[in-house]
């Protein structure tokens, strides 16, 4: 007989080995332990024990499930007109529809009684508070396709797809700057600055990403001080975990609306690249949105290249 309940303090080994029993998707973290989820998702000060349900067949843990909230508008901490539901596990062995269906019901409940207006099935960036940096690669990307579980459950329940996304990886050991007399140009006029252990930009960046390496990129215009280009990268490692990913993932890039189309961001993030293979880094990754085609022609031109692809889902609830 199937039953659910809300997180309590002894669950942490049953999340952990969950984890490792589902079948896709891919690009779940590999190893995940207790310590981990304890650094990356309980530790959050945002975390609500009633936000992550776990079903039990009997006494045999077979899924669980965790809702959140997105930011407000200033960027500080969560809203709770916006809900979001991060992740659903099930084990194979199960009665997987059945679970799904269950868990999902207990997250709306939770999300609905706390004021919640819209429901994100799956996490964009900035609706994600929770297993950024464990789910898809440099961010959330929604509900990845290969994710059969979450994203049959979602759909079954009236949500509605309303954006895809695309995972971009680029090798760094055989990469290769283009080269052009704009990108010359641009090698003249102006230098790149690394600054390492970026500060956050405002609160809930902080907390999204307060456990990975963070590193600011600018291109600044020679003799002057502000930049004519900003890229953020993190670690894919988070802070103290060695050897399961060297790599780097873009978290955001701006370039100044006086300095666009000069090709600015192929120099800054091709000058990233360079900078990172000296380090001994691996792999560059990226998540952008499929209709963003100016990010797709650009990170195609350094030759960054699908790995997954996922899909934002939301259902609005009723007065």
């Amino acid at each position: 007989m199937l039953t659910f309940r809300h997180f309590r303090n002894t669950d942490p080994p049953r999340l952990a080995s969950l984890w490792q029993s589902r079948v896709g998707p891919a690009r779940l973290w590999p190893r995940v332990s207790t310590d981990l989820l304890e650094q990356l998702v309980f530790a959050k000060v945002y975390f609500d024990y009633a936000g992550l349900v776990l079903a039990f067949d009997d006494d045999r843990a077979v899924g669980f499930a965790h809702a959140g909230f997105g930011p407000d508008a200033a960027r500080f901490g969560p809203t709770h007109n916006i809900g979001v539901i991060s992740l659903l596990l099930a084990r194979p062995d199960c009665a997987v529809g059945e679970v799904a269906a269950g868990l999902l019901a207990q997250c709306e409940e939770y999300l609905r009684d706390r004021g919640a207006k819209t429901i994100f099935g799956g996490g964009t960036p900035p609706n994600c508070p929770f297993y950024a940096g464990l789910y898809g690669g440099s961010a959330p990307p929604g509900v990845l396709d290969d994710d059969a579980v979450m994203r049959g459950a979602l759909l079954a329940a009236g949500y509605q797809p309303v954006g895809q996304t695309l995972l971009v990886q680029r090798e760094l050991a055989t990469f290769e700057a283009p080269i052009d007399r704009r990108q010359m140009g641009i090698r003249r006029g102006m230098t790149t600055e690394a600054a390492l252990d970026a500060p956050a930009r405002n609160r809930w960046e902080a907390l999204l990403w307060g456990e990975f390496e963070l590193t600011r990129f600018e291109l600044i215009p020679r003799g002057t001080a502000m930049p004519a280009a900003t890229a953020l990268f993190r670690n894919l490692e988070p802070i103290g975990v060695k050897g399961a990913c060297h790599g780097a993932g873009l978290i955001d890039l701006v370039v100044d609306e006086a300095y666009r189309r000069r090709g600015l961001a192929v120099f800054l993030l091709s000058e990233v690249c360079r900078q990172y293979a000296r380090q001994g880094m691996t792999l560059v990754e990226a998540m952008i949105h499929q209709d963003d085609a100016a990010a797709q022609g650009l990170l195609a031109r350094l030759g960054f290249r699908p790995v997954a692809s996922g899909t934002l889902f939301r259902k609005q609830l009723a007065d």
